[in-house]
């Protein structure tokens, strides 16, 4: 991969030329690479991911717009956009570290790499059937509690800002 610093002769240029492709990156430079070559349609597996993928992207083209913790977090980061950021995290579920009942209340640690949006809570009895559900509480960056009225099965939701889920249970 070459890559144009600014004022170099090949400066501003974005788009395909022959085999070429130029590309803008966020400190001003401009990468040149060699158009890849598709010889196949893929697998049913690569298809459902290219769909996939697809679904991300639109979500992301908006939400980088209106979520201004994506901006926050490229800035972070050398040649990252705000998109970037918010295209990543459409692609990765949050993570249940820890589930636990200690006196009478639900724990839930929990994490993601940007934001964990809520943590869901239900009980449920030995029969599957819904006791109560509610919504947990934050109380630091990573613990979120929740205190039932009932006793039964314990089963957690956690999403993130792409509504990305991730359940366990207790």
């Amino acid at each position: 991969m070459a890559k144009v610093k600014r004022g170099g002769m090949l400066f501003g240029l974005s788009g395909s030329l022959g085999n070429f492709v130029f590309s803008q990156m966020p400190d001003g430079s401009t990468r040149v690479s060699v158009k890849p070559e598709y010889h196949r349609k893929g697998t049913p597996a690569q298809a459902e991911n290219r769909k996939r993928f697809k679904q991300r992207t639109i979500w992301a083209r908006e939400a980088w717009k209106v979520y201004p913790i994506y901006a926050e977090l490229a800035k972070k980061k050398p040649n990252v956009t705000a998109y970037n950021m918010a295209l990543s995290d459409a692609a990765h579920p949050p993570v249940i570290h820890c589930l636990e009942r200690k006196d009478g209340i639900i724990r839930v640690q929990a994490s993601d790499d940007v934001f964990v949006a809520s943590v869901h809570v239900w009980i449920l009895d030995s029969e599957e059937n819904e006791l109560e559900d509610g919504e947990a509480t934050r109380v630091d960056a990573e613990w979120w509690e929740y205190a039932p009225t009932r006793e039964g099965t314990v089963e957690v939701e956690v999403r993130d800002l792409p509504w990305n889920k991730t359940r366990q249970r207790l």
